[in-house]
């Protein structure tokens, strides 16, 4: 993202950071308010919903990705124990599931407090490992709700990092 270090100034909205990175990686985006901004990221599996929202109060910009889940009622227990289990194998955010929306969120705060700004390397690398758990853990939870795999088993699918080049 080297194309994006003429961002210097101490006024630029952290929205205004994000606009730019989604603009670079000609992701689909709408700028919903001041402080709001979502946008479409095509992964392997499916388009994800993605939002960045800074609140100015908690100097927090919140990162939430979204993608549609409507698992059978009776499966709901195994698919929140592979919630848990994934949520034990990630460090930057966490899923939970947002059963009335019939949604699966992956949430990640970045803490900038002190009027510290986020760069576009960090915002560009929020978005990316949300798209990457995103699709880390996706097909164990196409398992535990529609499979016939235990919640461990259905884990066991879950891609791990690769370190290196082959």
């Amino acid at each position: 993202m080297a194309q994006l270090d003429f961002i210097h100034s101490d006024d630029i909205h952290p929205i205004d950071i994000v606009e730019t990175v989604a603009t670079h990686h000609e992701w689909d985006f709408d700028r919903l308010a001041e402080d709001q901004i979502a946008m479409a990221v095509e992964g392997q599996w499916r388009t994800y919903s993605i939002t960045l929202a800074w609140s100015p109060r908690d100097e927090v910009l919140r990162l939430i990705c979204t993608f549609d889940m409507d698992p059978p009622a009776e499966r709901l227990p195994q698919l929140y124990e592979v919630l848990n289990l994934a949520n034990d194998q990630v460090w930057d955010g966490s899923f939970t599931f947002w059963a009335p929306q019939k949604l699966m969120v992956w949430r990640y705060g970045l803490v900038l407090s002190g009027e510290t700004m986020a760069s576009p390397e960090q915002i560009g690398q929020m978005i990316s490992n949300a798209i990457m758990a995103a699709e880390r853990f996706y097909p164990c939870f196409q398992l535990a709700c529609w499979g016939d795999s235990s919640p461990e088993a259905a884990m066991d699918i879950a891609m791990s990092e690769a370190f290196g080049r082959a």
